[in-house]
């Protein structure tokens, strides 16, 4: 019974083990991102608050939600996989549940709830902030990161001059600004515990011109295209 058990376990293993072993040999360099730096808040926000349940918004295919699960938390994660992934989506590192945030049928409350380089593409985006900021618990945390400049919103920043990619991609990216974060307090009784400004292109918005990297961290007055933003609801 052991060896069958054994042999079983080695058939079912050889396939993930053999996308990860061409992922890892088909490796090629593009750009650098701006995930050390999200994902870094996120981590830090975690350590802080250390929230029992969490709720990953549009996770994709990253492995967000298992690492977040490896610090002890119950993580659940959606995304919009008929409407956003036409072609269909699979994420190897977690099971991801398809919930659109802006009309969703998700019932349980969560302490924290996570939307990482997401809400860029929601074009009912105050809909979206809406229904996350509802389902947390009293003092539980809403975490957002997107293209940000403090002063204007942007409809699609591939769209601008100088922008060095994304045109022609099939979903626009947004850019905030302080006018729509003040709308989404309005929401629910919330506040900002923390609000982070990075600067990643030498342009003044997410993409224009050229990649700052190492990425600089900078104040509100000072060039940023990226926003790192903590809500703590009420």
């Amino acid at each position: 019974m052991n060896i069958i058990k054994q042999l079983a376990k080695k058939v079912l293993n050889y396939y993930p083990s053999m996308a990860t072993k061409k992922e890892y040999q088909q490796q090629k360099f593009t750009r650098f991102n701006e995930r050390p730096v999200e994902f870094g808040f996120v981590f830090n926000k975690m350590s802080e608050y250390y929230p029992k349940k969490i709720l990953d918004v549009g996770t994709g295919t990253t492995a967000l939600p298992h690492l977040m699960q490896n610090c002890g938390a119950e993580v659940t994660a959606i995304d919009n996989i008929k409407d956003y992934w036409p072609g269909g989506m699979v994420n190897r590192h977690f099971h991801i549940i398809d919930q659109d945030i802006t009309n969703h049928t998700i019932a349980e409350k969560f302490n924290m709830v996570t939307c990482i380089s997401v809400l860029e593409h929601i074009e009912r985006f105050d809909d979206a902030v809406k229904n996350m900021m509802n389902l947390l618990q009293p003092g539980g945390i809403l975490i957002i990161t997107c293209p940000y400049s403090e002063n204007g919103y942007i409809k699609n920043v591939y769209d601008l001059p100088g922008s060095s990619y994304g045109k022609g991609n099939a979903f626009i990216t947004q850019s905030y600004c302080r006018e729509n974060i003040n709308k989404w307090l309005s929401f629910r009784q919330s506040a900002i515990v923390e609000q982070q400004f990075w600067q990643f292109w030498d342009g003044e918005h997410w993409t224009v011109g050229n990649q700052v990297i190492p990425p600089v961290k900078a104040t509100a007055t000072q060039k940023h295209q990226i926003t790192c933003l903590a809500i703590q609801v009420k």
